[in-house]
């Protein structure tokens, strides 16, 4: 006889439901005699283990930024950044998941806070990440030994078990995002985590214009024959505004003229590659830069797989499920797994939004799908 104790969730009811068997003693007996051995039944458990379409855990959610900002602020004068803690980040929690330090099942998302002139150590793991700046400029993110200047609008990625450390070069605090798949990782049990050097050299310390990674890599359409192809992830570290903002610009400027190149009217979008295969600049996290021209609208859709989204400039109405937020500047939303989303821009402003989501899992495992809506709710 097992000396497991017994699994509390097979303790089943006696009700009968559709397709299930009639309360009996012999049945009372067989189900006990499941918990005995560790066994659950499926036909008890079907509804929830495979349901007509995808039911997060996760809840639709909104953090507002000023009040993120004033926070971090807070604990920039009251917790220091150095070892045990290792940074002066501040996940966003989401409602749903019993008050672990997830935006989703599958993604994490923070705000990070460096005081001018503060270090954060070096050190390596191997979750993916990114960093990506909404406001200010001033930090210097060193992966690899590659200083990489951070300003506003930039997108970081750095993939995963690289040394990478963080200085304030600049004589104000700091703010920006952080991305990794930390749940995910932590789920399928395979984190690894290392410290690194105490203090980088002066070299590590000064602050070029172009990162090395962007002397090499950054330049559209040309890569260098001297380099190893098709890289899991991305080996340009720094994806500057200065373009992201031009390729949206023109998406709409060519639309205006004719071209079908939007996602929908009004609606232009840039995908965030590796310059070495075209693929995700992440294994695990997809990120994308959405424009929207004042006074238009998104197509409806859905999807397999969670994302978060973040503000970057101008201010618009966002629907989530069964939620309709106003946003502005900075302003960060989760949108769970295969619950509808649409944004609308203000009539005055274009409408940008950085988004991050976990579809590169999915599209491994055979298993994203997207359903999108046309302008009357129906799918297309």
């Amino acid at each position: 006889m097992s000396t497991h104790p017994p699994l509390s969730p097979v303790r089943l009811t006696m009700q009968a439901g559709p397709g299930q068997p009639e309360p009996s003693p012999a049945l009372e007996q067989l189900y006990r005699g499941f918990e005995q051995e560790l066994l659950v039944p499926l036909w008890t458990e079907i509804g929830d283990l495979m349901p007509p379409h995808p039911r997060s855990k996760a809840s639709a959610h909104l953090w507002r930024w000023d009040r993120l900002v004033a926070l971090a602020d807070q604990a920039g004068h009251l917790v220091p950044v150095g070892r045990g803690g290792e940074r002066r980040a501040i996940a966003l929690a989401n409602p749903s998941l019993g008050g672990k330090p997830y935006a989703t099942p599958t993604l994490w998302a923070a705000i990070q806070y460096l005081m001018p002139g503060e270090d954060a150590p070096e050190h390596r793991h191997t979750q993916h990440a990114f960093r990506f700046v909404v406001e200010g400029e001033g930090v210097w993110t060193v992966v690899g030994g590659d200083p990489i200047r951070m300003s506003r609008g930039d997108f970081l990625p750095q993939a995963g078990w690289n040394w990478h450390a963080h200085h304030n070069a600049a004589t104000k605090p700091m703010a920006w995002i952080d991305g990794l798949d930390i749940p995910f990782s932590y789920y399928t049990e395979s984190q690894f985590f290392e410290f690194g050097r105490e203090k980088l050299t002066p070299a590590e310390m000064t602050t070029p214009e172009r990162s090395r990674s962007e002397r090499v890599w950054g330049y559209p359409g040309l890569r260098p024959v001297s380099q190893p192809d098709a890289l899991p992830a991305t080996p340009l570290l720094a994806y500057r505004w200065v373009d992201t903002d031009r390729a949206l610009a023109e998406q709409l400027a060519l639309e205006q003229e004719g071209h079908a190149v939007t996602l929908s009217p009004g609606h232009a979008a840039v995908r965030f590659t590796n310059p070495t295969s075209g693929r995700d600049v992440l294994p695990t996290i997809r990120t994308e830069m959405h424009r929207l021209r004042a006074g238009a609208s998104t197509r409806t859709w859905r999807e397999v797989g969670s994302s978060v989204y973040q503000v970057f400039d101008g201010r618009g109405t966002v629907r989530v499920g069964e939620h309709t937020w106003t946003v502005g500047r900075g302003d960060m939303f989760v949108v769970p797994s295969w619950v509808p989303f649409s944004a609308q821009a203000d009539g005055d402003t274009a409408l940008d939004l950085f988004r991050f989501g976990d579809a590169p899992i999915f599209e491994a495992l055979h298993a994203h799908r997207v359903q999108l809506d046309d302008a009357a709710g129906a799918p297309a």
